[in-house]
């Protein structure tokens, strides 16, 4: 196989401020466009170039990507999502969601730029709480955001404070810790997956929000999950955590194999499954993108006793801490991200994100690149 050619990017976008790390990318759900997350707490679109739309486009005509619209939050980014069915064909579709610290919900138009409403969450002395995680379900009509021990469920056309509460550990027994990540099984079964810094991810049932199976595994705090186009598999990955365990829906507890990549810090590293599920790809700590082959045959060894999956290939994409890889929907296309904090301070050790010893040698890289596959 052929290695990812590198057709353009954005570099000079994030170097307006000093240390202006990227923290992922997700592309929209129709491909027109490219959702980006850095430390500046700012929110950024870049249109898909019109070249790409040809595939064979020559790369080197390709100049420089700048954003086309900046969404500025006040604090810390948590996490963010496209609404599922946003189409440029019709405006009122182009939206995102966002949670960041010590602020509500809120839904960004991501045709103006412009914030549309909030959904706001109370803690029970009536003072906001943010969520760590949010996503909408599969067609859009519920929003749900992640807490400690407990998600709320948002009706997507009434913003405000009225949700549902759905805790996460019911008499000392679920699932503890803070939210970190949401997914929903795209096969329509009704079930969605919940990862926490607690280190489990939890399966649940979406008409009432039961638990049905916690799965435990993960070394760190789970920081990603993600479900196989038929829902057959679930993918989870943790912070400080080099495995990505592959989950067997079927049988709950089940782990089908683990993916290695390089994860020595505690920032969230993504991954992502193209259209057809077979080719999942994940970002790493030592500048790397490595992609596998769901179908390939899993190998034992003697490290653990669930089989290794092995890679299929890994090239360097970034000079730095790659945490960022989204498949675009339709066009063989990879977007990929990169940066990470670094302290002058070795004693500051109060962040999410450092950088350690075994990533020293890396030089600094805060940028976006578009490959084509």
């Amino acid at each position: 196989s052929d290695l990812p050619v590198q057709l353009t990017g954005a570099w000079r976008e994030f170097e307006q401020r000093p240390d202006n790390f990227l923290k992922g990318c997700k592309w929209s759900p129709d491909g027109s466009c490219l959702l980006t997350n850095s430390d500046d707490n700012s929110l950024r679109i870049f249109n898909l170039p019109s070249e790409l739309y040809t595939i064979g486009a020559d790369s080197s005509q390709l100049t420089e990507m700048s954003a086309v619209l900046h969404m500025q939050e006040g604090e810390t980014v948590y996490d963010y999502c496209w609404y599922p069915y946003m189409t440029s064909m019709d405006p009122a579709t182009c939206c995102l969601l966002s949670s960041c610290r010590d602020h509500p919900i809120h839904m960004w138009d991501a045709f103006t730029g412009k914030l549309r409403c909030s959904y706001k969450a109370f803690d029970n002395m009536d003072e906001i709480t943010s969520a760590t995680s949010v996503s909408f379900n599969l067609d859009g009509s519920k929003i749900y955001s992640g807490f400690n021990k407990m998600v709320r469920v948002f009706d997507t056309n009434r913003p405000g404070r009225e949700c549902e509460e759905r805790p996460t550990v019911v008499k000392k027994n679920g699932q503890s810790g803070l939210i970190s990540c949401i997914a929903f099984c795209p096969d329509h079964s009704g079930l969605y997956a919940l990862g926490s810094y607690s280190k489990s991810v939890g399966i649940y049932s979406d008409s009432d929000g039961e638990l049905l199976c916690l799965l435990q595994g993960q070394v760190g705090g789970v920081t990603h999950v993600l479900f196989s186009p038929d829902g057959s598999k679930l993918y989870s990955g943790g912070r400080k955590d080099e495995e990505i365990l592959c989950w067997d829906i079927r049988n709950p507890g089940v782990i089908l194999c683990r993916l290695v990549r390089s994860v020595t810090t505690n920032q969230r590293i993504y991954f992502d499954l193209d259209m057809s599920g077979r080719y999942l790809v994940s970002g790493g700590g030592n500048g790397t993108v490595t992609c596998w082959d769901t179908l390939a045959p899993p190998i034992t060894d003697d490290v653990s006793p669930d089989p290794l999956l092995p890679q299929l290939v890994s090239f360097m994409a970034h000079g730095d801490c790659v945490n960022g890889v989204s498949f675009h929907p339709t066009l063989p296309l990879l977007a990929s991200t990169s940066g990470q904090r670094r302290f002058s301070d070795i004693y500051d050790d109060s962040s999410d994100e450092e950088c350690t010893d075994k990533n020293k040698h890396l030089s600094q890289d805060f940028s976006v690149r578009i490959w084509s596959l």
